[in-house]
């Protein structure tokens, strides 16, 4: 098998499940996902910027893809890893492997094999059963490759991004609430 047809796969496979998903804002994120199911990327893409621009995650990692493969847009994998991010922080597992991938492979990013094992990792964490073994095993080549003070290091961030996310908010102060300075 040449070398390329290794990613090649792994990103037709992201494009299939990017693709069947359920959409988050319905009215561009659907018509997007209908407009790249008949090919018709250029439109597919402008509508999943749309709702990406919204903050719809699922439609981030879509655009990410795109970016990747250049469809319905100029190949460009910095572009891919900046919509593969926004999706992976708010906790889109399919983004999360994608950038993961990114990292692994140096496309858009300097090779990182401690954020690729990251991303893959907590990627597997939130995927649903059917992909959760297949990304454990993308994390686990990564993790082939790293000394055990770096896999220490990628699970150190992994569960600190998880805390961070966790993290529950302060609520709103209510109206007229007057600051105070601990300076007084």
């Amino acid at each position: 098998m040449r070398r390329g047809r290794p990613l090649l796969a792994l990103l037709a496979l992201g494009a299939v499940m990017l693709a069947s998903v359920p959409p988050a804002h319905a009215d561009s994120f659907a018509s997007g996902r209908a407009a790249y199911a008949r090919g018709d990327y250029v439109k597919a893409a402008k509508l999943f910027t749309m709702a990406a621009e919204r903050g719809n995650a699922r439609a981030q990692a879509m655009l990410g893809f795109m970016y990747a493969n250049g469809q319905g847009v100029p190949q460009a994998y910095d572009a891919a890893v900046y919509w593969y991010r926004l999706a992976a922080e708010q906790g889109e597992s399919r983004a999360q492997y994608l950038l993961g991938l990114m990292y692994d492979k140096g496309l858009g990013v300097p090779i990182d094999e401690i954020a690729a094992h990251k991303w893959l990792n907590l990627a597997a964490a939130g995927a649903s059963p059917a992909n959760r073994e297949f990304f454990l095993r993308l994390r686990d080549a990564v993790a082939s490759k790293m000394t055990l003070g770096q896999i220490a290091e990628a699970q150190w961030l992994a569960l600190e991004w998880t805390e961070r996310r966790n993290a529950p908010s302060l609520p709103p102060p209510p109206p007229g609430a007057v600051p105070i300075d601990p300076l007084q």
